[in-house]
């Protein structure tokens, strides 16, 4: 599998996680700033929350740990959780924003 067919196969797959008390994806809501595939299969991904003090924080980067590790090819995952730049809802697909009743 090339590192293109991995790199969409995280994609969908983060699609398949929620923060529990947002009903849209994490990816579609922005919060993935880099997935990172190396050569070896070693995926490292920066991703940030809505808010820093988010109570689910421990429970979505585990989610997110596991699911990416399922993948085919993933050797293991590195879940970076980062604050820069600061979460808005302009990060937000048009999706995620018609979703929450932004548009």
């Amino acid at each position: 599998m090339t590192k293109f067919e991995t790199e969409e196969k995280i994609v969908a797959m983060l699609k398949t996680v929620y923060d529990p008390e947002i009903p849209v994806n994490i990816y579609d809501l922005g919060l993935i700033y880099k997935i990172d595939v190396a050569d070896d299969g070693k995926v490292s991904i920066d991703m940030t929350l809505t808010a820093p003090n988010c109570p689910a924080a421990e429970f979505i980067m585990e989610d997110v740990r596991q699911k990416i590790e399922s993948i085919e090819g993933v050797a293991s995952a590195t879940i970076s959780l980062v604050f820069e730049p600061e979460w808005d809802k302009d990060m937000m697909s048009e999706e995620a924003k018609l979703e929450l009743g932004f548009l």
